[in-house]
């Protein structure tokens, strides 16, 4: 064998099969280094509803509007300054809870007993671990309960006076249930309106560490009864994270988003078909919930902090905005 001859053609050969490996080495950096990506972002949430302008005008727009932004903002510094997802998703929904535009926290709307009833849920996507409080009626801050849950205990949920106790143990403010009383949401239930009202907050963060989190919180449903407990404090149905995916928190008709656990299934869509978030969300909310007659939305971040802000109603209280200063408050759909 002539070797003078062979080890040139091999070598050509080398050449050859390393240029050709070079665009798909390329490519695999390019999406984990996606030109898309943000420092970091906030989207979220104050329910989603059939509204119109003639139940909701341009007054009252703006109102919600300047409630949505100082929570956008409240938890962009957050995230600016180096703060935790987590941070940021609880120090926007105790924002949210105090204000009673929102059915949650203080704005809470009443059970068939005359009530407020309560219930949140935390998820973080760096390690899956979550927290979730339900039917508490003496926490202030729910969503604090739940992280306090997720972080200070070996439990996911803790409900009722059960809840209660661990909140106060861990140190958390408890109020007399005459707190969460606001003669709006008291009138709603005088009037024992015939289209029970859906309405929940939310937020999904995602951090300069990478790290995703999702929190919802909410009152319930208007004259709920039997101890119902809906989507909110269910991860995988109103809640849900994964650094892997994506961060949801959902809100509407919840006995509907927890049979499909719909937080969960858009980040299945993603992770096992390869879709975007928007597409994955728009598949969920938009056809499956439709389909079988549920009603409400989600807000969602990708790893990437892309949003998707999908609802099948005609209208979702929602924000965003990420580290390229993009900043976003709507209302309609």
């Amino acid at each position: 064998m002539n070797y003078r001859i062979l080890f040139p053609i091999l070598g050509l050969l080398a050449i050859l099969f390393t240029s050709c490996k070079a665009p798909a080495d390329h490519a695999s950096n390019s999406e984990v280094t996606s030109p898309d990506a943000f420092e970091y972002a906030l989207v979220i949430h104050g329910g989603a509803g059939n509204m119109n302008f003639q139940n909701l005008p341009e007054e009252r727009q703006n109102i919600y509007k300047h409630a949505l932004d100082s929570a956008l903002q409240l938890g962009l510094d957050v995230l600016k300054e180096g703060g935790t997802s987590i941070d940021a998703v609880e120090v926007v929904i105790r924002y949210l809870e105090d204000n009673p535009l929102f059915n949650a926290g203080r704005g809470a709307v009443f059970t068939s007993e005359g009530k407020n009833e309560l219930d949140a849920s935390i998820m973080s996507g760096q390690d899956m671990n979550a927290g979730a409080v339900a039917s508490v009626t003496d926490v202030r801050h729910p969503i604090s309960a739940a992280r306090a849950v997720m972080e200070q205990s070996e439990h996911v949920m803790l409900a009722g006076k059960g809840a209660s106790v661990f909140a106060e143990q861990v140190g958390l403010e408890i109020v007399d249930p005459s707190w969460f009383f606001t003669e709006k949401r008291f009138e709603s239930y005088q009037r024992a309106i015939e289209k029970e009202k859906h309405g929940t907050v939310g937020c999904v963060a995602l951090d300069q560490e990478g790290n995703l989190c999702a929190g919802t919180s909410t009152g319930g449903m208007t004259n709920k009864k039997y101890g119902r407990i809906g989507d909110s404090p269910i991860i995988g149905a109103g809640t849900y994270a994964n650094n892997a995916t994506c961060g949801v928190s959902a809100t509407g008709h919840g006995e509907y988003f927890i049979r499909w656990t719909v937080a969960h299934q858009i980040s299945v869509l993603m992770e096992y078909k390869g879709y975007d978030v928007e597409t994955a969300a728009r598949e969920v909310v938009e056809k499956q919930l439709v389909e079988v007659g549920g009603s409400g939305g989600v807000v969602c971040l990708d790893k990437y902090g892309r949003p998707a802000m999908v609802t099948n109603t005609s209208g979702m209280f929602r924000a965003y905005g990420n580290s390229e200063g993009e900043h976003l408050v709507a209302i309609f759909k």
